[in-house]
């Protein structure tokens, strides 16, 4: 039995823990809003199990930081069930929606009719590409279905930091340029190599300026699909004095073929790290674009500072 000023028994009560006041109060978990319009991944290059694969952890990754997100994946040159188009995927999600308005009315439930986009689509691009980015625009024309297009992932920070692990994986770089020891190939001039012709190697420059902070080396971008940009930019940096380069794909994985970065990293004469792939930070930048469409604002993404 309890008494007013607390259980009988004598045992401690617990209590709820007070709220905690001021700028440092831990920010209250965003939860993806009902109804809110899906995320679809754009995902271009030839459907694969690896690139499903890659698609389905960018996914898992933005659900985890968003509950409640409709997250699903659209193949750029998909067509079938294990690998549906980015086309299909859109009209079944407006086919859904309405299925469900349907069903909530026949319920007799006081339901608006919905409106707004139906999906918010993020190409899978690090950097951009206009061939690609076409091939995207016409799929969502063709769905006949309303939907945003976000811009693609970068430039950013965090992919700075994806590049710069990518190389500390491959032993082209050090993790941490504060600790004492060293890496015998860490490479001393970094070729940052992007497709997409130049508006991509503007872009993919940006990052690599941030890429060049982290490092302390010189980086500079080059074009995967011009012929002799790689190579250009590789007699640059030597005769700049760089005596060890490295190849880094400014790339997610999908939209080339791996044999160009092959070709690039021989015709450079130097070794290559893997594309970005499914870092972490590839799936909370899709997500950091779909939240901006919707004017949802959770806590931005960011980096890891060199140390």
């Amino acid at each position: 039995m309890s008494t007013p000023t607390g259980p009988a028994s004598g045992l401690p009560v617990r209590m709820p823990r007070p709220r905690q006041p001021g700028r440092h109060r831990r920010p209250e978990p965003l939860v993806a809003p009902e109804d809110a319009p899906a995320l679809v991944l754009a995902v271009p290059g030839t459907p694969s199990s690896a690139t499903r694969s890659l698609a389905d952890e960018v996914v898992s990754i933005a659900r985890s930081e968003l509950p409640g997100l409709d997250a699903r994946i659209g193949h750029l040159d998909g067509g079938d069930e294990e690998f549906p188009s980015l086309t299909s995927i859109l009209a079944h999600a407006a086919e859904e929606r309405t299925a469900r308005y349907e069903q909530a009315r026949a319920a007799g439930s006081d339901v608006r009719e919905p409106d707004g986009p139906v999906a918010v689509v993020v190409p899978l691009l690090a950097g951009p590409d206009s061939a690609l980015l076409r091939q995207v625009r016409q799929a969502v024309m063709d769905s006949r279905v309303a939907a945003e297009l976000t811009d693609v992932l970068g430039p950013h920070p965090l992919l700075a930091e994806a590049l710069h692990v990518r190389l500390s994986e491959a032993g082209l770089a050090r993790a941490d340029r504060a600790r004492l020891f060293t890496v015998a190939t860490a490479a001393d001039g970094i070729i940052l190599a992007s497709v997409g012709g130049d508006e991509a190697v503007q872009a993919a420059g940006i990052t690599g300026m941030l890429l060049a902070a982290r490092l302390a080396v010189p980086v500079m971008a080059a074009a995967l699909d011009q012929e002799g940009s790689i190579s250009s930019v590789a007699e640059q940096l030597r005769n700049a004095g760089s005596q060890q380069l490295a190849l880094a794909p400014y790339l997610i994985g999908p939209e080339i073929d791996a044999s160009l970065v092959e070709e690039a990293a021989k015709e450079a004469d130097c070794p290559a790290s893997e594309p970005l792939g499914p870092y972490p930070a590839i799936g909370k930048l899709a997500l950091a674009k779909y939240t901006t469409a919707l004017g949802i604002a959770p806590q931005q993404p960011q980096s890891t500072p060199a140390r």
